[in-house]
This record gives structure tokens, sequence and C-alpha cells, in this order.
């Protein structure tokens, strides 16, 4: 795994820390919806305070494209974020200039301050060497907490990195010792689940994966594209023909990379796709012309159990089905429960992320009992794919 400094390398004492946290949380009427990602930042947070640091928290909230946007403000997260750390976060009505570093100026050991939105500056998206300039001159030292904006080379995340001495926070840290141990680094045989509606959209991460693994579990409506592919009528089921010949590519290569891969054979299917619609269970030769496969069947989730009995890795991203509507989120749960009893009683080392994924864990009642779920989405995703991460590159750079 590639060297980067982590809190375990700072003394913060005195210092003033920039942090790059994610705090784009889901919000409906002004409220917040999901605090996960406010909580996994408060360890650091609360770590350097404790240790007499002066902490600035920076971050992106939606997506303002550069102007000031009232209702993308900050503001409202900084009592969030007090309320989570248990001791007072101040505000400032901008991440540079005049105010911003007046309140950093300001701040004594142990204080916590919540800069404004850096999406407010148009040069936040483009990298701009003077918004990077303008955040550096906040701080002594640099700690990215945000891998799930990792994959951005935006001001914030990749330029400051390159004016301060810059760390890893715990949650950065804890997202690239379990991804090491996903793909990097991992204890075999590696098992890996990928689910979702096109095989279009995960071409890179299919193509990263049959030369990482050494099973592949196809499923979800992917899955039926590469049934169709091999000549099974699949009914009205989705998935795309013009991606057949892909589909058999990426078979082939993962034979000659001696890569396994499991596709379905069996189907959950109905003539309606709403929430309780009548279903029957089929094998994936006896799709009705008239109907959709929306999960996969029992002995679908049993092949799939068997194997990971004998696995000492396994990495999911997307659920098997379609989770959200009952009775099509029967295999999902299923899977998850088996997971999560392996992980807890034989040592499964079980690594799960994407949006998707996680809230198809949190159903099914799992998510604490995972080795670890990611929280990152995109930057997860990429990460699979086998693409550099500008926010870690620059960690990695730094950390000689």
């Amino acid at each position: 795994m590639a060297r980067f400094r982590t809190l375990d390398d700072l003394d913060p004492a005195g210092k003033r820390v920039l942090v790059r946290a994610d705090l784009n949380v889901p919000m409906k009427d002004g409220q917040i919806t999901d605090r996960t990602r406010i909580e996994r930042l408060c360890p650091t947070i609360r770590e350097l305070a404790e240790k007499g640091a002066r902490v600035i928290v920076c971050s992106h909230f939606d997506r303002p494209k550069g102007k000031v946007v009232p209702s993308m403000s900050l503001k409202p997260l900084a009592e969030a974020l007090a309320t989570a750390l248990g001791r007072p976060v101040a505000f400032a009505d901008d991440c540079v200039g005049p105010q911003a570093e007046a309140a950093a100026a300001a701040l004594k050991d142990g204080e916590v301050l919540l800069l404004e939105n850096t999406r407010f500056h148009a040069g936040e998206e483009k990298n701009d060497p003077a918004l990077a300039a303008g955040l550096a001159k906040l701080a002594d030292v640099y700690v990215n907490d945000a891998f799930s904006a990792a994959h951005r080379a935006h001001a914030s995340t990749e330029g400051v990195a390159h004016l301060l001495p810059s760390y890893a926070g715990r949650l950065m840290q804890a997202e690239l010792e379990a991804l090491d141990a996903a793909l990097g680094n991992p204890n075999r045989p590696v098992l890996a689940i990928v689910g979702g509606s096109k095989v279009s959209t995960k071409l890179d991460l299919l193509g990263n994966l049959t030369g990482k693994v050494d099973i592949l579990v196809i499923v979800g409506a992917m899955a039926n594209t590469f049934l169709a592919a091999q000549g099974f009528a699949m009914g009205k089921s989705l998935q795309e023909a013009e991606m057949h010949d892909t589909a058999r590519a990426i078979l082939a290569e993962a034979k000659t990379r001696n890569c396994e891969i499991v596709l379905p054979t069996d189907l959950v299917v109905a003539t309606e796709f709403k929430a309780n619609a009548p279903s029957r269970t089929v094998p994936v030769d006896a799709v009705p012309a008239d109907a959709m496969a929306l999960d996969v069947g029992p002995d679908t989730v049993d092949a799939i159990e068997s194997r990971l009995r004998n696995a000492s890795t396994l990495v999911w991203n997307g659920p098997l089905g379609a989770f959200e509507i009952p009775p099509f989120d029967t295999a999902t749960v299923a899977l998850a429960q088996a997971v999560a009893s392996l992980t807890q009683s034989a040592g499964l080392k079980s690594i799960a992320g994407g949006g998707d994924t996680v809230s198809a864990l949190r159903h099914a009642g799992v998510l604490e009992r995972m080795t670890y779920v990611s929280s990152a989405g995109g930057a997860f995703l990429e990460w699979l794919e086998g693409k550099t991460l500008p926010g870690v590159a620059v960690l990695e750079t730094n950390s000689d």
C-alpha cells in the first residue's frame, strides 16, 4: 500500500489545521435526513481539538456553480456539527479572504471553525491556484478527511495539499486501509458482487475486477444483458441489446484471467414493476415473454453463499434486484444477512460501497455487521475501477 501520513504522524498542538470534510449531506425541507457523513467526520475533528489544534473545517455543499446560493450555505451545518462533536463550532461567511482569515486568527487551541461552502467560488472546481493559496493561508497543516470527494482535483481536495504539510484524517485512513484490504493486498480467494441496472455504466469496473478477483458475481438488471448475450430470452426485462458483444467479451476476458463469472440461474419475474406485484421464480431459460426479471431466485443466492463460505474477502457494489420494492428485496436481504453472519463468525472480510449498496445493507439491517461500508459513492466506484484519485495521490506524493 502506498505511504501516506496520518494523524499518528502529526503533533497538532497550537497549530491551525485545515480539515477538508464532506458535509454534502442529504437535506429535505431544511432538515438533514442522513447524518452519517457528519458522524464519521467527528473522530478526526475531536482528536485534533482534544490535542490542542485550532481546527478549520471546509467542505462543498450541493452545486452552486461558483455563485453564492443562500439555500446552499453551510451555516445550518455548523449547529449539526457542534451537536455531533459536543463542542461549539464557529462559522465564517466565506472560505477565503478577510472574513475567513479573521475567523481563523481568532481561534484558540481546541476550538473549531466551519468555513462557508467552497463551491461558492468558481475556482474550487477549476482547482484554481489562487483559491488553493487562499485556503492554505488560513492554516499551518492540511488534513484531508473527505475520501468521498477525493476523485475530484479541486482546490480544496488537491490544490491546497501541495501548499501545506498534508495528512489523511481518520476517515480517509479507514477508507484507504479498507480498500487496500479489498483489492490492493487482499486475503484470497476474493469474491466480488457487482449489481446495478446497466453494463454500460460499469464497464471499467468489470474490466478491472476480472483481473483482480477470483470470483465475480454479476447480478441485478445488468445480469439480464449477460444472459441475453448468451441466448436466453429475457421477456420484457431491462437489458442492453447493444452491449451483448461487450458482455461476451467480458466473459471471454475473465476466462483468460482465471476469474470465475457467476450469473443467475433462476430469476423472480413479474408482469408489473410495483410493490407486491404477483411474482414467481423461474429458471433463466423460462422467462415468460410478458414478464420482467426483478430479482434473482433462491438457487442463485445459494450458489453465491456456497462460494462465499470459501472466500476470504468480499467486495460488494450493487444490489441483487429491485430491493426498494417488496418482494424484490428478498435475495438482497438474504445474501446481506448471510454475509454479515460469515463476517462475524468466519472472519470474512466484507467491504461494500456505493449509494444503492449502502441503502440495501441498511434495509437488511446489517450495516454495522460488515467489516467496512464506504459512504463515498463515486470515489469508491472509481477506486474499484482502478482509477487514480487526485485527492489520494497528492497525499502519497507529499508523504515523503
